[in-house]
C-alpha cells in the first residue's frame, strides 16, 4: 500500500482532529511530533489526533493523541470525526459498525448525510457512565465520589467524579466564567485525587433536558467542544436527579444530544464537517528546531 502521508482535518462542533491511516503514512507519531503537527502556528493545528489501525475486536481501531503527546481512552467528538472518515474514504459502505478505542468497542451510526453523499450527522455509543472511583480513577475510598468538596488553589469546589471511557469531573455553577476554568481547570486536572488526570466541566443546568458547559480538557486544555465531556456532564446531572435521561448539552461549539438508559449506557448525537485534506511535508517531518 502506498504511503502518501495522508491527513483529513475534520471538527466536531469547532472540536477539531486531524485524521490519519496508519497504513498510508511512513512516520513514527512520537510525542514531539504529536506537539508540532498539533501547533497552530508551526504545524497544521489541531486539538488532536486520531490514527486508523486494523482491529481484531471490532471493524475498526482508533487511537486518539492529544496535542501535548499524550493518548486518550475515548473522545466523543474524536470518535465522530473519525467515523466521518471511514465512511466518506470508502473504508465502508455500512452505515452502522463498530470501533475498538482504549476506552472501550463503541457502537456508531450514520444518521444523516449531506448533500455531497458525506456522513453529516452520527451517533455514537460511548459505553456506560461509571462512578466506582476506583475506575475513574480518584484516589478516595468513598463507593462514589459524587457531592464532594476539594481544596483548589484560593478555592473550595463541589466535585462529581464519573468514567465514560475516560475520567471527568464535572462541577456545577449558577453562572460560567470563561477565565475562572481557565484558571482552576488546570490545576483540577492535576489535583492529587485524579492518578491519571481528569477532565474538567462546569456545568449550569437549564432546565430538566438542557444545560450549559465550559470545558476544561485532559491534555488539550481550554476548548470549545467536546463529547466524552458531554456524556459525563450528562451521567452526572442524571446522578443527581437534575436532568431527565434525555439532554441536550451546549457548549461555545454546539450542542450535542445525550441519551442515557436506565443501565447508563450512553448514546451521542452531533454534527462533524470536514475542514480541509492534505499531505504531511517532508519538511514538517524532518525539521528539528520547533520549541
Amino acid at each position: 500500500m502506498e504511503k502518501n502521508n495522508f491527513f483529513v482535518k475534520s471538527h466536531g462542533l469547532g472540536n477539531d482532529y486531524i485524521v490519519f491511516d496508519s497504513d498510508k503514512i511512513d512516520f513514527e507519531l512520537t510525542q514531539d511530533l504529536i506537539k508540532k503537527i498539533c501547533d497552530v502556528h508551526y504545524g497544521i493545528g489541531s486539538d488532536g489526533i486520531l490514527v486508523k489501525y486494523n482491529s481484531d475486536a471490532a471493524d475498526f481501531k482508533l487511537r486518539i493523541f492529544n496535542p501535548d503527546g499524550s493518548e486518550a481512552e475515548k473522545s466523543g467528538n474524536g470518535l465522530r470525526i473519525f467515523c466521518k472518515f471511514l465512511y466518506d474514504y470508502g473504508y465502508t459502505d455500512k452505515e452502522e459498525f463498530t470501533v475498538e478505542t482504549k476506552g472501550g468497542i463503541v457502537k456508531a451510526k450514520i444518521e444523516e448525510k449531506n448533500k455531497f453523499g458525506k456522513a453529516k450527522i452520527i451517533t455514537v455509543d460511548m459505553g456506560k457512565a461509571i462512578f466506582d472511583p476506583k475506575q475513574i480513577p480518584v484516589n478516595t475510598d468513598k463507593e462514589e465520589f459524587i457531592s464532594e468538596k476539594i481544596a483548589v488553589g484560593d478555592k473550595e469546589f463541589e466535585v462529581s467524579c464519573v468514567s465514560v471511557g475516560n475520567p471527568h469531573c464535572v462541577i456545577i455553577k449558577e453562572n460560567l466564567d470563561e477565565e475562572e476554568i481557565k484558571k482552576y481547570g488546570p490545576m483540577i486536572e492535576n489535583h492529587p485525587l485524579f492518578p491519571n488526570r481528569i477532565n474538567v466541566q462546569f456545568v449550569k443546568p437549564t432546565s430538566r433536558n438542557e444545560a450549559q458547559i465550559l470545558i476544561w480538557e485532559r491534555g488539550a486544555g481550554f476548548t470549545y467542544a467536546s463529547g466524552s465531556s458531554s456524556c459525563g456532564v450528562a451521567s452526572v446531572l442524571v446522578k443527581k436527579g437534575l436532568a431527565d435521561r434525555e439532554i441536550t448539552i451546549k457548549m461555545i461549539g454546539g450542542k450535542l444530544k445525550i441519551g442515557i438508559n436506565k443501565d447508563w449506557n450512553i448514546k451521542m448525537t452531533g454534527e462533524v464537517q470536514e475542514i480541509c485534506s492534505g499531505y504531511i511535508s517532508r519538511e514538517l517531518l524532518e525539521w528539528k528546531e520547533f520549541l
